[in-house]
C-alpha cells in the first residue's frame, strides 16, 4: 500500500508519499476500499499545521491525513451487509479525519453508500457527497430549514459551502443566496452551484438591503458572523460551521440572541454524524441524490499523490476555483 504521512506537524513539505506499507484488513462492521481519489479539504491543512494537536483523540506524527474516499470494495469486515465486493461506494471517516490520502482505506460500513450504477464521476462524488451529506445533517437536524425559507451561504464556493444550495433546494428553499470576498465574484458569476445570487460578503447592507435570511450558515466566522446578525429575523437560525477567517478570538453578544429573538448553533460533521448515526443514511441518500441531480456541479482537478504538496499549497492560497482529489500513482 502506498500512502501520505505526515511527518511532522507543519508546511505542506512535513508531506510525504510513503510505499510498502501493509494493506490494511477490515474489522467487524468495516470494509477496505481500493482508492481511487481522495479528497482534499481545509480540515486536512489545520491538521498538518497542529492545530487541533493538544485536544483529546486528534491526531499526532506520523499519520495519514484525509477524511473521504472514492473507490471500489476490496473487501467486507464480519457483520457487512449491504455492500458488495468490486462495488464503487465513496465513504467518511469516523471522526478522526486520517486515513484518505492512501491506496487502500479501511472505512466502518455504515458511512460507506454505494453510488454504484448512478452515474456520478469518482472524483466529483468524492468531492460533493460527504459535504452534501454534511449539509443535509446540519440543514435538517440543527437549522430545521423548513419549506419556504431562505437561506445564506458565507463563503460561498468554499468546499463544505458548496454544498448548502443544492441540499436546500432539495429540501424546499425558496431563495439560496451565497457570499464571497470581492476577488471571487468573478468566478462566482461562472458556477454551476444552484444559487440564487451572490454577493459581495464585505458590502452586505449595499448589496441585500433589507432581505433578511431565515437560515445563515457561516464557515467563515469572525466580524462576518456579528454581521450576519442583522441579516436575521426574529425566529432566524444560524450555522457556525468554520472559521475560515482564522479569527480565533471573535465572540458573538449574546444578549443579542434573546433581544433579537435568534438562535445561534454549531456544527461539527467530525463531532455530530458519528454520535449520530442514525442520520447518517437519510443524510446520505439526499446527497446522492442531490449529485445524481446535477445540483452539486463543481470543478475538480485531479492530481497524484506525489503531488499532495502542491494540492496543500493551492488550498492554503484560497485562489481554488473548484475542489482538488488526490489519486494514487500507479
Amino acid at each position: 500500500m502506498q500512502a501520505v504521512h505526515t511527518l511532522r506537524f507543519g508546511d505542506p513539505t512535513v508531506l510525504d508519499v510513503v510505499t510498502g506499507l501493509p494493506d490494511p484488513e477490515p474489522g467487524p462492521g468495516e470494509v477496505t476500499i481500493d482508492v481511487s481519489h481522495s479528497a482534499v479539504g481545509l480540515i486536512d491543512l489545520l491538521l498538518r499545521e497542529g492545530r487541533f494537536k493538544d485536544h483529546p483523540g486528534m491526531p499526532q506524527p506520523p499519520f495519514v491525513p484525509g477524511l473521504e474516499v472514492a473507490g471500489t470494495i476490496r473487501a467486507l469486515g464480519p457483520g457487512v451487509s449491504g455492500l458488495s465486493t468490486g462495488e464503487q461506494v465513496v465513504a467518511l471517516s469516523a471522526g478522526s479525519g486520517t486515513g484518505g490520502y492512501a491506496s487502500v482505506y479501511r472505512a466502518q460500513a455504515p458511512l460507506t453508500v454505494s453510488i454504484e450504477g448512478r452515474g456520478i464521476d469518482a472524483a466529483l462524488a468524492v468531492s460533493v457527497i460527504p459535504n452534501a451529506a454534511m449539509a443535509h445533517a446540519a440543514l435538517t437536524q440543527v437549522a430545521h430549514l423548513a419549506e419556504g425559507e431562505s437561506v445564506l451561504v458565507h463563503g460561498a464556493l468554499g468546499g463544505l459551502s458548496a454544498a448548502f444550495p443544492g441540499i436546500a433546494k432539495q429540501l424546499g428553499a425558496a431563495r439560496v443566496v451565497g457570499t464571497v470576498r470581492p476577488g471571487r465574484l468573478a468566478v462566482a458569476e461562472a458556477t454551476r452551484l444552484p444559487y440564487d445570487r451572490i454577493v459581495d460578503s464585505t458590502d452586505l447592507h449595499n448589496a441585500l438591503g433589507d432581505e433578511k435570511f431565515d437560515v445563515v450558515i457561516d464557515p467563515v466566522g469572525g466580524t462576518l458572523r456579528t454581521l450576519s446578525l442583522d441579516l436575521m429575523t426574529p425566529g432566524s437560525r444560524l450555522i457556525a460551521a468554520g472559521n475560515a477567517s482564522d479569527d480565533w478570538g471573535h465572540q458573538v453578544d449574546t444578549n443579542q440572541l434573546w433581544l433579537r429573538s435568534v438562535t445561534v448553533s454549531g456544527f461539527n460533521a467530525g463531532a455530530f454524524l458519528p454520535t449520530h448515526p442514525r442520520f447518517v443514511p437519510a443524510a446520505l441518500a439526499a446527497a446522492i441524490e442531490a449529485s445524481a441531480a446535477g445540483l452539486m456541479e463543481t470543478d475538480v482537478d485531479v492530481l497524484p499523490f506525489s503531488q499532495v504538496v502542491t494540492a496543500h499549497r493551492r488550498m492554503e492560497s484560497r485562489d481554488l476555483h473548484g475542489r482538488i482529489a488526490l489519486t494514487p500513482e500507479p
